[in-house]
């Protein structure tokens, strides 16, 4: 009999898709493919249902995260005030076809066993600052091993325990994050602590644990991270995808500029719009992303009227708007727009990994991204590589990117490549050897 696996639900259940979910997804799938047994953990807003068949539509209901009123409030307070101290038991969720989650499946996954438990995830930070010490969590059908797919102080009773740090951003760079660093800190020195390993997805970010929170080299794994467009995405015709982003988006081929992800201080989007005005290019840049945290002075900044150009259309002159933002677009118009893209300008201040850099390389898009962070190690030499703290130097990167085709042509040639060092068979290979060493020591 294989092994049993549990992952963190955590992720997986936003609406909006993160870096993370798709880490999770894609380590979820490598597993099943390895041949282990899989399952999930979530945490559910309100308790579990008894009846199976109720608590397999709460799993999957986008209410689920609404208040409960004032008993709810309650619990939640007496939660915060004593949390669990001797642990919880999730409650296995039988999926029987009762939800048609034909439309969730990119989403959630696909995963064979899974479990929840009531607010699990902020019970678990109300146990630690409690405590001091992980969540401990009892299953009916012991797994072998627990691996949270984001640093959280949780933990299966009787089996191995391993955490993914994806990086140390809000220690590296916390004034751009609004995490409780004194809560963050103190929880992952207690991860790396008492974990019976760590994983991460750069060596950038396994020399941060290792200096940073003082962690056994020993005990830190860098496996990367996979990147994988679906070929019927990768090899639909161009001009297919030409004319969606012409008809859905009103773009050009080749002509805008695409910025994609988290829409937060540390993508440096602020310098990115001073940058590309300042270029003159005459080309829109495309922003897909919804404000977060200190978004609100980017998005004035988008918004301003003074940042419009004038297009004939059908004998009248129309305005339109230079800088454009989509809140989100689903996946495959997404990588349409990657296509389409002159290029993608993605100059973060720091990076774990940079999952969009090697996914628009796969696409054969040109890249701009940082000299910082875990980029240059991932992006090598098929990107063009700026100083993020720097607008006059990301200027000049647009403006070569703007009126240069032979560059343009050269990164679309080398992105592809330089992508393939990330393949799937490559990671697959670095999580079976992970796997492997974990469970026959």
């Amino acid at each position: 009999m294989s092994q049993t696996i549990l992952y963190d639900g955590l992720n997986l259940s936003l609406k909006k898709g993160t870096g993370v979910a798709t880490y999770t997804r894609g380590l979820i799938a490598t597993a099943r493919s390895l041949g282990y047994q899989t399952g999930v953990v979530h945490g559910l807003q309100g308790n579990v249902p008894r009846d199976p068949i109720l608590r397999e539509v709460v799993l999957f209901d986008d209410s689920n995260t609404r208040s409960h009123g004032a008993y709810f409030i309650a619990r939640r307070w007496l939660r915060r005030r004593i949390a669990a101290p001797f642990g919880v038991k999730p409650v296995p969720i039988p999926l029987g076809g009762t939800v048609i989650l034909k439309s969730l499946q990119s989403q959630f996954g696909d995963s064979g066993v899974v479990y929840a438990s009531n607010d699990l995830f902020n019970l678990a930070r109300f146990h630690f600052k409690r405590y001091g010490n992980n969540l401990p969590m009892t299953f009916e059908a012991q797994p072998d091993l627990l691996h949270c797919t984001y640093p959280m102080p949780i933990a299966a009773k009787k089996a191995l325990n391993i955490y993914t740090i994806h990086d140390l951003v809000p220690l590296r760079l916390p004034y751009l994050t609004e995490d409780d660093k004194r809560y963050h800190y103190k929880m992952l020195r207690s991860l790396v602590r008492r974990a019976d390993h760590i994983v991460t997805v750069s060596e950038t970010s396994r020399a941060d644990i290792i200096k940073v929170l003082g962690a056994d080299e020993a005990r830190v794994s860098n496996t990367y991270q996979a990147v994988h467009v679906p070929e019927q995405l990768r090899d639909k015709p161009a001009d297919v995808v030409a004319d969606e982003i012409a008809g859905i988006f009103h773009l050009d081929w080749k002509g805008y500029f695409l910025f994609f992800g988290a829409f937060e201080p540390k993508k440096n989007i602020s310098r990115l719009i001073e940058a590309y005005l300042s270029s003159k290019t005459s080309r829109p840049l495309i922003i897909v992303g919804a404000p977060g945290w200190k978004g609100a002075e980017t998005q004035q900044l988008i918004d301003d009227d003074r940042f419009r150009f004038y297009v004939r259309s059908e004998d009248r002159i129309v305005p339109q708007r230079q800088i454009q933002r989509f809140d989100f677009v689903s996946y495959p118009l997404l990588i349409s727009l990657i296509r389409g893209a002159r290029a993608v300008l993605f100059p973060s201040l720091y990076e774990g990994f940079g999952l969009p850099v090697l996914e628009s390389m796969q696409l054969g898009t040109p890249v701009l991204s940082s000299t910082e962070g875990s980029i240059p190690e991932i992006a090598g030499k098929a990107a063009l590589l700026v100083d993020p703290y720097s607008t006059d130097d990301m200027r000049k990167a647009i403006f070569k990117l703007d009126q240069d085709d032979g560059l343009c042509s050269s990164l679309a040639e080398a992105g592809p490549r330089q992508a393939a060092r990330f393949s799937t068979d490559r990671y697959n290979q670095k999580v079976s050897a992970l796997y492997d060493t974990l469970f026959n020591g």
